[in-house]
């Protein structure tokens, strides 16, 4: 009995500290993400925070598909219309609660429409990305994974700064 309670107290401290690590992690950094139709790599995303708004940017296109090496992002709405995509800000206006960020939008460079978005640090590698219009549920889910050994010589091969 008091072997059980143990184990029961020790998975429950280990579960709290889990919770709290991941809570104390972030989602600034270089990630991959995987097209949520093909489960195929389709681009490097860079995720990074200033004054409190979490912002990410297209590093490099990975389909093999893509007819240019940096197309331009022609049905894009606003001030990103014809703007080239690799460099461009896709993600904007996010803040943090907890593992989450929400709050902002995301662009489809392929269609120009704008969804609502909000990501969920899921692991410490692996982030959960749901772009959505008016209720979450009405949406797709994208997972991207932590890319840290993505050099900045790719990036700079890839047409950014």
């Amino acid at each position: 009995m008091i072997k059980r309670l143990l184990s029961v107290l020790t998975i429950g401290l280990l579960m709290v500290f889990y919770h709290k690590n991941l809570n104390a992690q972030t989602c600034h950094g270089i990630w991959k993400t995987i097209d949520d139709k093909t489960d195929k790599p389709a681009s490097i995303m860079k995720l990074y925070e200033e004054d409190g708004i979490l912002y990410g940017d297209i590093l490099a296109i990975l389909k093999e598909d893509t007819k240019q090496k940096n197309p331009l992002c022609v049905k894009c709405p606003d001030d990103r219309k014809d703007q080239p995509v690799i460099g461009m800000q896709l993600i904007r206006g996010l803040t943090r609660d907890g593992n989450q960020w929400s709050g902002g939008h995301v662009v489809d460079p392929h269609t120009g429409k704008i969804y609502r978005c909000y990501l969920e640090l899921l692991t410490p590698d692996k982030l959960k990305v749901r772009g959505y219009v008016g209720f979450s549920i009405f949406g797709r889910t994208q997972y991207w994974y932590r890319t840290p050994d993505y050099e900045d010589t790719q990036v700079l091969s890839s047409g950014t700064k």
